[in-house]
């Protein structure tokens, strides 16, 4: 998935479409940039968004790039090495990337007018999981626009009363613990405790049960504060405690167990390169994304008849950021309105995705009675209308297996649904074998939460193969009919590791690395 998963976009500053749109849409985008400058026009404008916003979104985010050929030196150039010719649609413009484009210009040469200002700039660093950590400049506009997304987002999503919000998120270069806890001051208490588990505990005691909380987190470490609050016999039932996360993919199987505790989790989708904040779920996107693993229409419908696999779903706004997907279903994005230090142009991070609008999937809900009346349940509080974003993540991130892909998210719902021991888990990763007779087959490295005596560790170890190898066995079908010809096909390696040890040792990063190659 893209390099993070970061807070919710929101309503920023609209450019100017092009004279083409006319005057009603220049009349629309300057009340769209009036509307969104406080969160609460935030939440007024996700509520009412219209297909016809769409159409001029797409003319905002041509009008950038014509712009950005003018006045962005990095920009100028990139277009001279490209074929020329009349650009009369925003596709017409090539896409950039972080080899073909990032990694050629400066970062002043790939601001506007080729500047980048003396003061009110943050530098953000992004996690590295490319294989090199790049610079991405923020100014001051642009930020004060975050903020206020973030502000408008949570206030929608999380009813709480008297907010307290835990900010857990690293402190350190990278984007989204800084930004989130400047973000949250504006709606709420706020305490930046980073990932320490200790703080976060004596913070819920000292200030205790009258107000309701807000833990901002990778979703693993949601995960290692329900597990030291239940180790710690921690009170739950006197306290409205709610997460959010990013950084990473998120399945149903975590969430269920976090929401065993936690009143909501909710996830959000960014990318260091990007932007900020992309989209971001709400109660109708975690409808969405566990109906299509029970429905099969609609999943066929949605996602074609042989996808196996099961997206994030997010809600996104294409003021902020103009979504696209080219002929391979990669993600690319357009950001870059005057709020933007460095305009992203059509920009491939890298994901793959579908897009889809939000009218398409209440026709599908429509026609069938059940899912109209989940449907009517889900958007009845929140009713945002903006479009969904399908998010796939990297196409790389897998481990092939006797013509299965496996993917970490599936080997997660298996780890974690059903197991009684889950909570000895502290993260794992795949690899792939190969044994003494030559066999290739996948491992599942687990690293525990602390020590295990040798009954539980094999206990554990059972429940892991057993539900992981389920798990594979509904969700594709190219594992379950290689169990039906080769049941041998069936022997996943589980390995335990103690705390630090193995593929684990050496300090943890920022965001789990998942497959070691």
């Amino acid at each position: 998935m893209a390099e993070t998963l970061h807070r919710p976009a929101a309503l920023r500053t609209v450019e100017m479409p092009l004279p083409g749109a006319g005057a009603a849409g220049r009349a629309v985008a300057a009340l769209v940039r009036l509307v969104g400058r406080h969160p609460a026009g935030w939440r007024w404008l996700a509520r009412r968004h219209h297909p016809v916003l769409d159409r001029l979104a797409a003319a905002n985010a041509r009008a950038a790039c014509v712009r950005a050929a003018r006045r962005v030196p990095a920009y100028r150039e990139f277009l001279r090495g490209r074929p020329a010719g009349v650009r009369r649609r925003l596709r017409d413009f090539p896409e950039t990337d972080k080899l073909g484009y990032v990694v050629g210009h400066d970062a002043a040469a790939r601001c506007w007018r080729g500047r980048l200002p003396e003061r009110g700039v943050v530098v953000d660093e992004s996690a590295g999981s490319s294989g090199r950590p790049f610079n991405w400049p923020r100014g001051a506009r642009e930020l004060r626009a975050v903020h206020r997304d973030i502000a408008g987002y949570t206030g929608l999503v999380f009813p709480m009363r008297r907010p307290f919000v835990i900010n857990a998120y690293s402190m350190g270069a990278w984007a989204t613990g800084t930004t989130t806890g400047a973000a949250m001051a504006r709606v709420a208490v706020v305490k930046n405790t980073g990932p320490d588990l200790g703080k976060i505990v004596d913070t819920l005691r000292e200030f205790g049960p009258e107000h309701d909380y807000l833990v901002t987190a990778y979703p693993p470490f949601l995960k290692h504060l329900r597990d030291r609050l239940d180790a710690e016999d921690f009170p739950w039932s006197r306290y409205r405690i709610f997460g959010s996360c990013g950084g990473e993919g998120m399945t149903e199987a975590l969430r269920d167990y976090l929401e065993q505790r936690f009143v909501r989790v909710r996830s959000a989708y960014g990318a260091s390169d990007l932007t900020i904040g992309i989209g971001a779920e709400t109660r109708f996107t975690v409808w969405l994304r566990r109906r299509l693993r029970t429905d099969p229409a609609l999943r066929a419908e949605l996602l074609g008849a042989d996808e196996q696999r099961l997206p994030m779903v997010f809600q996104y706004n294409p003021f902020a950021s103009y979504l696209e997907t080219n002929e391979r279903r990669e993600l690319v994005c357009t950001a870059g309105g005057r709020n933007v230090l460095q305009p992203r142009l059509r920009y491939n991070v890298g994901d793959e995705a579908l897009l889809v609008p939000y009218r398409r999937i209440a026709e599908l809900a429509a026609a069938d009675p059940v899912r109209a009346a989940e449907f009517r349940a889900a958007t009845a509080d929140e009713r945002m209308t903006l479009p969904v974003l399908l998010l796939f993540g990297r196409r790389d991130s897998t481990v092939s297996y006797l013509g299965a892909n496996l993917y970490p998210q599936d080997v997660e719902y298996g780890l974690y649904t059903g197991n009684p021991h889950a909570a000895a888990i502290s993260r794992f990763c795949l690899a792939l074998v190969e044994d003494a007779a030559l066999e290739t087959r996948p491992v599942i490295h687990v690293e525990l939460r602390g020590e295990l005596a040798a009954a539980d560790r094999a206990a554990l170890a059972d429940a892991c193969r057993d539900g992981v190898r389920r798990h594979l066995a509904s969700v594709s079908r190219d594992f379950a009919q290689s169990l039906t010809e080769d049941p041998t096909a069936g022997d996943l390696r589980v390995e335990l590791h103690d705390p630090g040890t193995g593929p684990f040792a050496g300090p943890q990063k920022i965001k789990n690395a998942y497959l070691v190659r």
